[in-house]
């Protein structure tokens, strides 16, 4: 998927090419264990998945923390650093070549002055992460990590069958070895 394809299935608008977008597009493609956003980082452009996987991670106190995977058809970025244009906290980076569409933070504000499809589009994505990141969030205050790989396993079997354990574990906030000890408790 592209981004007008992404803008055609959420929105409902067609575009037939990118010079229709109220924003300049980019193509970029990294090979996997690629950094696109390194932690101290300023991050300057938004990024569309096109295909490939993602992983948004942090250090703290020593340990990567794992915040999200990202997969094809989504936006992702180091939103944090774009929007108050301070070093990022976090680090993106590839877990397979990964394909994306890029659009620079300059062009898009600019288009936000200008554009009613670009204040659909970033509104749309914005409530999407919103609802995404607050459902982790409760989820990691209420749900044991049984439940929350259950889930996990449910809702998103596309990290469970590409993901290496370890990440999954990280991402989980748990070790490795009570994942391992999760695994073999459940019978599917």
């Amino acid at each position: 998927m592209t981004i007008i394809q992404f803008i055609h299935t959420h929105l409902n608008i067609g575009l037939n090419s990118h010079a229709e977008l109220p924003f300049k597009i980019t193509e970029q493609t990294f090979a996997a264990g690629q950094i696109i956003t390194a932690c101290g980082q300023r991050e300057k452009n938004a990024y569309f998945l096109k295909s490939g996987i993602v992983q948004i991670s942090m250090l703290y106190n020593g340990d990567e923390r794992i915040l999200d995977f990202i997969f094809e058809n989504n936006f992702f970025g180091a939103y944090t650093s774009l929007l108050t244009n301070l070093p990022s906290d976090t680090q993106l980076t590839t877990l397979a070549k990964t394909e994306v569409e890029v659009i620079d933070y300059r062009d898009l504000q600019n288009a936000y002055q200008h554009s009613l499809l670009a204040n659909q589009l970033g509104r749309y994505v914005t409530e999407r992460l919103f609802i995404n990141y607050s459902s982790r969030q409760k989820d990691l205050l209420t749900k044991t990590a049984e439940q929350r790989y259950l889930e996990l396993f449910e809702k998103r079997p596309d990290i469970i069958s590409v993901i290496p354990v370890n990440k999954i574990a990280k991402y989980l906030g748990i070790h490795p070895e009570s994942l391992s000890r999760i695994r073999k408790s459940i019978i599917f």
